[in-house]
């Protein structure tokens, strides 16, 4: 495996971790499962502060919906997979604006 391929596989799970980590944050303060839904509530405060969660969040909360929902409606692989596909490309795009924020800032 090259360095390079290494260092995006580290990326994506350091998406991914954030993405756990924000989730669960916004539930231990709120006492409630973020979701997509918060956009709904129209032109307001609330809608405009949940988009920065939703945004690190968003890996994390496709996959839940997608295992939630391959369990009880029994979905196809094909749009599993599709999903799939969709977070991981998410986590890796949030994961190397996260590292080079970092990089940045000069903490890594």
């Amino acid at each position: 495996m090259s360095p390079h391929s290494l260092q995006m596989l580290i990326v994506v799970a350091f998406g991914f971790a954030v993405a756990g980590l924000s989730s669960s944050a916004y539930q231990l303060v709120t006492s409630r499962l973020p979701s997509f839904s918060l956009l709904t509530t129209g032109p307001s405060v609330h809608a405009f502060a949940a988009v920065p969660l939703l945004i690190i969040a968003a890996p994390f909360l496709i996959m839940r919906n997608t295992l939630m929902g391959a369990r009880h409606e029994s979905r196809r692989f094909q749009f599993v997979f599709f999903a799939t596909l969709i977070a991981g490309f998410w986590s890796l795009m949030s994961g190397q604006v996260l590292v080079l924020s970092l990089r940045a800032c000069g903490i890594v």
